[in-house]
Parts: C-alpha cells; structure tokens; sequence
C-alpha cells in the first residue's frame, strides 16, 4: 500500500488508494457485494490467509466502509455488511469490472453477469441497462454466472455464483439489496 505520508501531495485518487488499494481489499469487497457476508465464507473464497483477512475487515470497519454485525449470540459471531460509505463503492466495482470483462476476461466471456432484476437485461455503460435503458443502481441489479464461467473455476467465484454454477443455473441472485 501507498504510504500515509501525503506531504507535497493533495489527491484523493491516493488518499482512496490509502483505503482500497490493496489487492485483497478489493476482493473482500467484491465478496461482500456478490453476498458472501461472514469471515469463514471470505476466507474460503479468497483463500487468503486468516491474519491478512482479519486486518483488511478490521480497516474496512473502522473507515466506516463495513460495519460489523452479530448473527450469532452463542459464541458470538459476526458478518460484514455495507454501510452506505461502502454502498457508494458499487459504481467504482461496476467499472473496475466492465474495464475487466473488456480486457481482461477468459475467451468465452466474463465470468460474472451484473442483471437488472426488473428486466432481466444486462448492465451496461454508465449502469444503464441494456434492455430497458434505467439507470441502475445496486439494489436494482442481481450477480450471474457469465459465459466465461466454468464449473471446473467454481471454487475461484464468489460463493453464491459458485452455488449456482453447481446447480447447474445461471441465476445466483447474489447481489442484494439489503446490504448494509
């Protein structure tokens, strides 16, 4: 990660950097807007190391961009929800991963489909749909498996598309909008 130190330099890109940089970072949040929501679910789709994962939550809490809430009293137990600080990363996910899908994804297509739940068409530029032209927003839209999506790579989605790749669906309905 960058440093902290921003002497001679006032730019947000690198004070955003500073917070959601890293690599793993990103992934816990891709996880958590596909639905994958608790600390075990995260570390099996990630295949990171518990420490690392740990400390990536714990920052994630304290900017405010996860909150932590407990799904468990007996031992306690916690998943990991947006807060609205964090809800207003979806456009930046959105973009990352259409700049993806255009250059980055396996030859049959991307491996993730963002739908509008209202009409079931794509999510396109600027998160306007494809079918029915609505700007979309996060609670508008649901994660499917993509064509670049295979059962073989189950294990390297996120658990939702995983689960549905293996039924043999395309709808994973991961993306909800109840997160918080």
């Amino acid at each position: 990660m960058l440093g902290s130190d921003y002497s001679g330099q006032n730019c947000s890109i690198a004070r955003t950097l500073e917070l959601v940089g890293e690599r793993w970072t990103m992934l816990v949040l891709r996880d958590v807007f596909m639905g994958v929501r608790r600390f075990e679910g995260l570390q099996r789709d990630l295949g990171v190391a518990r420490n690392v994962l740990a400390a990536r939550l714990e920052r994630l809490v304290e900017e405010g961009i996860l909150e932590k809430t407990p799904y468990q009293e007996r031992p306690v137990r916690y998943e990991y929800r947006l807060t609205d600080k964090g809800q207003n990363l979806w456009p930046v996910m959105v973009e990352l991963q259409q700049w993806g899908d255009r250059h980055a994804a396996p030859e049959a297509g991307p491996p993730v489909v963002i739908r509008h739940r209202g009409c079931g068409g794509a999510l396109g530029e600027r998160r306007i749909c494809i079918r029915c032209g609505k700007p979309l927003e996060l609670r508008d839209v649901r994660a499917e498996a993509g064509p670049g999506a295979r059962v073989a790579d189950a294990g390297k989605l996120p658990s939702p598309l995983a689960k549905a790749l293996a039924r043999g669906t395309a709808a994973a309905g991961a993306t909800r909008s109840t997160q918080h």
